[in-house]
C-alpha cells in the first residue's frame, strides 16, 4: 500500500524553502564535491520554482 501525505504548503513555497535550505548547508562546507552537489540541487530547485510560476503564468511566455 503507497502511503499517501498530505501537502500543507504550495509547491512554489516548498520548492523556495528547498533550494533557501540547501544554500544555507551548502556555506557551512568547505569548497569541494559536496558543496557543489548541494549548490546544483539549490539550483535546480529555483529552476523548479521558475517554471511552475511559469506555467502558471496567465500569458505563458516564454522564459527570459
Amino acid at each position: 500500500m503507497r502511503r499517501r501525505v498530505k501537502q500543507t504548503k504550495a509547491l512554489e513555497q516548498r520548492l523556495g524553502e528547498e533550494a533557501e535550505r540547501l544554500r544555507q548547508q551548502a556555506k557551512l562546507l568547505p569548497a569541494g564535491l559536496e558543496r557543489e552537489k548541494l549548490i546544483r540541487k539549490a539550483r535546480q530547485a529555483e529552476i523548479g520554482l521558475q517554471i511552475s510560476n511559469w506555467l502558471r503564468s496567465p500569458g505563458l511566455k516564454p522564459p527570459e
